[in-house]
């Protein structure tokens, strides 16, 4: 349990990073005309995400699941792939990148990096590890009931997105 606290605190570090380049980039793109979508479902995402990392720890702990090598080890690997596909994502988006939906009227849709492969190659990230993390310590439940509250997330965040996208950016 302590290796998986510290993974656990990795995340939760990481994810302050994130909110950091977030903050500088939403400032990049509003000094650019950018206009931000969503606002009503980011404290949810926000919620569901501080919650995720708060279970990952408490489900191990307080109903005593194990560290079964079979499945974390695997669950490890793809957490820590979940990463490695975020940060691409990040890097490829630059400025653009941001937890909030902020599009710049008239940008073009990058294409480069994963965003060569899929159109919001982030939120598979996101599905990845929500699923993944808590397995790494055989915390099922968790697992289980965000993935499912992550699923009815990303179907607001998707339309969202999208119907931002599509307003901003030329054809």
């Amino acid at each position: 349990m302590p290796w998986y606290t510290l993974l656990v605190l990795a995340v939760s570090v990481e994810r302050l990073a994130e909110l950091v380049v977030a903050r500088r980039n939403a400032a990049w793109t509003l000094a650019r005309s950018g206009v931000e979508h969503g606002r009503g479902h980011y404290p949810v995402m926000v919620a569901l995400h501080t919650g995720l990392l708060v279970c990952c720890l408490l489900e191990p702990l307080l109903l005593d699941r194990p560290f079964v090598p079979a499945l974390g080890w695997p669950m490890l690997a793809l957490a820590l792939l979940a990463q490695a596909l975020r940060w691409w994502c990040i890097a490829t988006l630059g400025p653009y990148w941001n937890t909030r939906v902020i599009v710049v009227p008239g940008a073009r849709l990058v294409g480069a990096g994963p965003y060569r492969f899929l159109r919001h190659p982030n939120y598979v990230a996101v599905v990845v590890e929500v699923a993944a993390l808590p397995l790494v310590h055989s915390a099922w439940l968790t697992a289980a009931v965000f993935s499912v509250a992550d699923a009815l997330l990303l179907t607001v965040r998707l339309r969202c997105e999208n119907t931002a996208l599509a307003q901003a950016v030329p054809a």
